[in-house]
């Protein structure tokens, strides 16, 4: 013990933080293609933006890594220009703005580089070293169930691999935009699957180009429909709460959720059910046009409803809470046929509510038939109020 009472060990630690050096990502030649080279770089909240390298042998015990806490690993795709992710050092930010926990970094720029086939073929060996590398976690004491895996792209696959070297028993595996070349028509075993953790989440931003279309997850969320999103320049493939709010009893095997961002920060938005019923069913579609208007925000969306259907559904993305919507404008759209006119009005009303919808949350509806002539907008008053 030192004369203050403090352990030897506990003072070593200290020495260690204090004395060790940053490092970070590699960089690579895209124009020669490198064999696999691994680091692993821990972050923690006291060193958020100093990349620590553990080293492959017995780095672990000697580094600032911290058993009893959670550990997160990220792990990065394909890198066709040899260059450091430019995200990275945002995405640990994030992490350990929001929670104390441990963050590896995973880089694997030297195998990522060159051609893209070259790096999928990297991604078996890759998977194999991350496993290898959890495998002296779980020596020291670290549960199996407190780590969870963030791959990105191609990334998303390997940390799939991991998780299926051991038996799905991981905590969590979330796929970023996973990877659509090579592993669209893959089998279970080569890609990531609902198998692979005990909790497996894939966020779906560009199904359309690199990404990959089909559910690999418990629940894969597609973004502004996990095509092309706001904001985002087209063709361009790009934090997280515990266990993103799921119930981890009785987990389906795959479960579709659409959600909808803004095309500027911070991004989130909230979501409203809207729906319009027809007084009576018509003969062609209906288009209505709704908007939800606050002191400072107008959103729109807009509602079509089946031929010989009364009954049209939509989800309304507004940047402001529900309670915040003063009033709601609604347009009807009639059709531009010239064999034959379509109606100059309709009669129907207009229902909406906040998601998610639960027993006690059910929708709220403007209490009289509404007449809408076309394109004419008109405004109603929303009785709503912030608790």
């Amino acid at each position: 013990m030192t004369k203050d009472g403090e352990s030897s060990s506990s003072v070593g630690n200290t020495d260690r933080l204090s004395e060790h050096h940053c490092t970070d990502f590699q960089t690579a030649n895209f124009l020669r293609g490198s064999k696999l080279k691994v680091q692993f770089l821990l972050f923690t909240s006291s060193s958020p933006s100093c990349g620590e390298l553990i080293l492959t042998d017995d780095g672990i015990k000697d580094s600032s890594f911290n058993s009893s806490l959670e550990t997160k690993i990220i792990i990065h795709g394909f890198r066709a220009l040899g260059t450091k992710p430019s995200w990275i050092e945002g995405l640990v930010h994030a992490i350990l703005h929001t929670s104390q926990v441990n963050v590896i970094a995973v880089d694997w720029v030297y195998g990522s580089t060159g051609a893209y086939p070259s790096a999928v073929e990297n991604v078996t060996q890759l998977a194999l070293s991350i496993s290898q590398f959890i495998s002296k976690l779980l020596a020291l004491g670290v549960s199996g169930t407190s780590i969870h895996i963030i791959g990105v792209s191609l990334g998303a696959h390997v940390g799939g691999l991991v998780g299926h070297f051991h038996g799905g028993q991981l905590g969590r595996i979330t796929g970023l935009d996973p990877a659509g070349p090579k592993y669209t028509r893959a089998s279970p075993e080569e890609r990531l699957d609902p198998g692979d953790a005990l909790f497996v989440e894939a966020i779906h931003t560009d199904a359309d180009n690199f990404g990959i279309r089909i559910p690999v997850g418990h629940i894969d969320y597609y973004i502004n429909g996990g095509k092309d999103q706001p904001g985002c320049p087209r063709f361009i493939s790009a934090g997280l709460l515990k266990q993103a709010g799921v119930n981890m009893k009785n987990l389906p095997k795959e479960v579709k959720v659409y959600l909808m961002t803004s095309p500027s920060a911070p991004f989130c938005v909230h979501h409203s059910l809207v729906e319009f019923r027809l007084q009576k069913k018509r003969n062609i579609v209906t288009s209505i046009e709704i908007a939800f208007c606050s002191n400072s925000t107008k959103d729109t969306a807009k509602i079509t409803i089946p031929k010989h259907q009364v009954m049209g559904k939509r989800l309304l993305a507004h940047r402001v809470p529900f309670c915040q919507i003063n009033s709601v404008t609604l347009k009807y759209l009639p059709k531009s046929q010239f064999w034959r006119k379509d109606e100059s009005s309709i009669v129907g009303k207009f229902c909406a509510a906040p998601l998610p919808l639960d027993s006690n949350r059910t929708m709220s509806c403007l209490p009289w038939n509404l007449t809408l002539h076309g394109n004419t907008d008109i405004s109603y008053k929303l009785p709503t109020a912030c608790a």
